[in-house]
């Protein structure tokens, strides 16, 4: 598979993917290096579909660029531990999660084997028990 192939099936659409380069190389230093470290952060966060990926990047350069057109000081954007800012962001796009199916089936697979057939306790979108 060529290069191209793989980040359009990786990360979607090429012109998408550019057009966030293009807007990340227009941020001050600074928030730009923010980016950088929080883009490098979310690359662990087991995200694998492509839509998903470039709606979250979408939706965290919009943040970053409305908090430098606003002067708003980064530590205000992301707070005082960036870590948990990032994993809060990231729940938001936990269906292009790879781990989501096997959660669900992790979760289904404890509530059988404990003889629990209620519906209240079936795993949510997140694979969360309901209750």
């Amino acid at each position: 598979m060529d290069v191209s192939r793989l980040i359009s099936k990786v990360v979607g659409d090429k012109r998408e993917w550019r057009q966030y380069k293009a807007r990340k190389q227009r941020l001050p230093e600074n928030y730009r290096a923010a980016l950088d470290a929080a883009e490098r952060y979310a690359n662990y966060s087991g995200l694998s579909d492509g839509d998903a990926i470039m709606r979250m990047l979408g939706d965290l350069i919009d943040l970053f660029e409305q908090g430098a057109a606003n002067s708003t000081p980064i530590r205000e954007l992301v707070g005082e531990d960036p870590a948990e800012f990032m994993d809060e962001f990231l729940q938001n796009y936990k269906q292009g999660d790879w781990k989501a199916p096997a959660r669900n089936r992790l979760t289904e697979a404890i509530r059988q084997a404990a003889g629990e057939d209620s519906d209240e306790n079936a795993p949510n979108e997140q694979g969360r028990p309901m209750s």
